[in-house]
């Protein structure tokens, strides 16, 4: 299980961003994670073999997520966003999360999904879709509306200042 280790220890952060880009909470972004890594050591054997090891992963990762989703459809996102290492943050990095992160709250579960999945993974909207388990224009309908919300939102938090 050397390999599960060594690629354990080399893409858990990326997993982890991920993730918490997903739910909004670094501990439910750790059990994800670990949820995800689970299924994963138990498919070892088929998935090493074909190279495809962190795509099964993160589409676990994906797939894990919006069954929770389906299962609690009332949704609060408590926490704050990691300080990032290394360093002093800055008062602009920290007002530009706290924006983001208020805005990202005010999207659904599923609209926050593909927008991550389209602009932090870079997946195309085909990509999403499968891996979301959805119709392409599912991804595109839920795109459109999360960005035409975050849109009103910036218009709106522009005009108070």
């Amino acid at each position: 299980m050397d390999e599960f280790d060594s690629f354990v220890r080399s893409r858990s952060a990326a997993l982890l961003r991920s993730a918490y880009l997903l739910t909004g909470d670094q501990h439910l972004a750790e059990d994800l994670v670990q949820s995800a890594l689970a299924r994963t050591h138990r498919a070892w054997g088929r998935l090493r073999d074909r190279g495809n090891v962190e795509a099964y992963t993160r589409r676990t990762m994906y797939h894990l997520q919006v069954s929770w989703w389906r299962r609690h459809r009332a949704e609060a996102m408590p926490g704050e966003l990691p300080e990032p290492r290394g360093g002093v943050d800055h008062a602009d990095q920290s007002a530009v999360r706290m924006v983001l992160r208020a805005a990202l709250l005010k999207l659904s579960a599923k609209q926050r999904a593909v927008l991550v999945l389209r602009y932090f993974e870079d997946c195309t909207e085909t990509e999403a879709a499968h891996l979301l388990g959805v119709s392409v224009g599912t991804v595109k309908s839920q795109t459109s509306k999360a960005l035409a919300k975050l849109r009103e939102i910036y218009r709106l938090e522009g005009a108070v200042r």
